[in-house]
């Protein structure tokens, strides 16, 4: 089996099995977006400190679209040798890299402005959906417990929530667990947002984080440099 040949194969593989894991992803998007409560139960807290912070159904379905698309331009463009699409694989992944050391840079630079932006989004909606919710209720008490917190900046994100007009109180972990949780409590009490506790949480595990990242760079570096090369090979042919 000749250089060529070798690599060729190695892309296939490769890129199939970012196919599946594309499929993947976008399947439990899709679940999470028709069922997310049937997807609690069986996760638990696991994803839960993921999930308050994004819409991570969404967010499984960009991706695993993205990487299907991935798997699919590299995986058939190395097995039918094709140019074209050798092109396209090395051009999405060129833009994807890009991205990623654009937003890297963004969340390095921009913390406060990602916090005030998660604060437009979700602080209306938990003023709108907790309580009302059950689903979204659920995962929000799950992720308090579990992380110690309360909100996603503090117990005032649940005011005028349906939760609070219903039983004039606020959620228990803003209160350490004492009842009632009125508003006096929830102040003395002092528990941290959420957001701020996740990004502790990155901080303290940095090292995982850098390294993660490295990782995914190198293996799309590794990508782009194989199928440019399959690409000037298939030149000389």
């Amino acid at each position: 089996m000749g250089c060529f040949t070798f690599i060729k194969v190695m892309m296939i593989l490769f890129n199939l099995a970012i196919f599946l894991g594309g499929g993947t992803l976008l399947g439990v998007g899709i679940w999470i977006t028709m069922d997310g409560q049937s997807f609690l139960d069986i996760f638990g807290a696991l994803s839960s400190s993921v999930l308050q912070v994004m819409n991570v159904s969404y967010f499984l379905i960009v991706i695993g679209a993205i990487l299907l698309v991935i798997g699919f331009l590299g995986c058939c463009g190395a097995q039918k040798e094709s140019k074209c699409l050798l092109m396209m694989f090395f051009s999405v992944v060129l833009i994807i890299f890009i991205a990623e050391i654009a937003a890297a840079v963004v969340a390095l630079v921009y913390t406060g402005l990602a916090e005030t932006l998660l604060t437009a989004v979700v602080t209306p909606l938990l003023k709108e959906k907790y309580g009302t919710d059950k689903s979204f209720t659920e995962i929000w008490n799950v992720t308090m417990t579990k992380v110690h917190c309360c909100g996603l900046n503090n117990y005032t994100d649940f005011s005028g929530s349906p939760w609070q007009q219903q039983h004039g109180t606020y959620p228990d972990p803003c209160c350490k667990d004492l009842q009632p949780c009125n508003s006096t409590l929830a102040a003395q009490s002092e528990v941290p947002g959420c957001f701020g506790q996740i990004l502790e949480e990155i901080k303290t595990n940095a090292g995982v984080v850098g390294g993660v990242a490295a990782g995914i760079a190198a293996l799309e570096i590794a990508a782009m440099a194989v199928s440019m090369y399959l690409y000037c090979q298939l030149d000389q042919k």
